[in-house]
């Protein structure tokens, strides 16, 4: 298929242009490399620098490549920015995707995959969290995300915009190529392989006295490589809906460390700190849906496996896509 892909020279986005290409589609990708890196952009890729903002910039863009399918990475992610600027998450989430569909639209494109997330739900009511579980996000961010899934649901009934869109859990690895630099980092495995590298003194460990076996707080760690595996999925015909996207298996932040520590050989000073406000002690995806309905099945279970590619990638790029 021929893929249009916003925020492809992100994180998440980097490496899933590098497997659509792989899989034998023709990727445009668009971008206004505020958050992104040009070097992160697959050179078999065609690249457009722009901002889905501009109303006209993101129409002239998708005329131009006239794909078949639109798969949207391109978002503000940081919740604690959130929650001081939250006009900025939803001119950007919510207005600024309002642009891309409209654009779609237009120029008759008719599958969309959404790079939502966990946040939509909140705090949740059961573990592992499945689809059916009630969306009460607790920020900005995660009510962004949820504000355009509902928009997609009127554009899919008016307009016949089939979409998929793909509620995230945690982002991690790298491929051989492309991995994890962001400008302002407050994810917790590169910020701990940053202490492995001699790049930081020490890890700050938020809240150790949670209801959890270690004290700290669990997450579900999904490797990057998999999360583009289901894009690639969702492009199928007749794939519609929402979907989580994790392992089902949830490891502690003290977990975390520990296998950064043996992956990467080098001892790793972490300081306990006080809990943040609005930190679960507990979140695990279900992902059965996506397991059954996309015939999607994760390659890299398991932490250490997703650690190694991590540490292997900054090992190479110490200082990212600045190298």
């Amino acid at each position: 298929m021929n893929v249009f892909v916003t925020g492809g020279a992100g994180y998440i986005g980097s490496v899933c242009v590098e497997e659509l290409l792989n899989a034998g589609h023709s990727v445009t990708v668009f971008d206004n490399l505020a958050e992104g890196h040009r070097s992160a952009v697959d050179p078999r890729a065609r690249f457009l620098q722009g901002d889905f903002n501009d109303r006209s910039a993101i129409a002239v863009a998708l005329q131009a490549a006239q794909p078949e399918a639109v798969v949207h990475f391109a978002a503000h992610a940081l919740v604690g920015e959130s929650m001081t600027n939250p006009s900025k998450y939803f001119r950007n989430n919510v207005a600024g995707g309002i642009n891309l569909l409209d654009a779609c639209v237009a120029t008759g494109v008719k599958k969309f995959v959404f790079s939502s997330t966990c946040a939509t739900y909140g705090t949740p009511e059961k573990m592992p969290m499945d689809e059916t579980l009630p969306q009460r996000p607790v920020n900005p961010y995660g009510e962004s995300k949820l504000m355009f899934e509902q928009v997609l649901k009127w554009y899919q009934q008016l307009h016949q915009l089939d979409f998929v869109a793909f509620r995230y859990f945690n982002a991690a690895g790298a491929s051989r190529q492309f991995g994890e630099h962001h400008r302002v980092e407050t994810h917790l495995i590169p910020n701990v392989l940053k202490v492995a590298l001699g790049q930081k003194t020490h890890v700050e460990i938020f809240g150790t006295d949670y209801p959890t076996p270690d004290g700290t707080c669990i997450r579900d760690y999904i490797h990057i490589a998999d999360l583009a595996q289901a894009h690639i999925l969702a492009l199928a015909p007749g794939k519609s809906g929402f979907f989580n996207l994790g392992n089902g298996e949830g490891f502690s932040v003290r977990e975390v460390i520990s296998a950064c520590e043996r992956i990467s050989g080098r001892p790793i000073t972490a300081l306990e700190k006080p809990r943040r406000a609005g930190d679960p002690p507990r979140l695990v995806a279900a992902a059965g849906k996506a397991i059954q309905e996309l015939g999607w099945k994760p390659k890299f279970p398991q932490l250490e496996q997703i650690i190694t590619t991590a540490w292997a990638w900054h090992e190479r790029h110490p200082h990212g896509y600045a190298d």
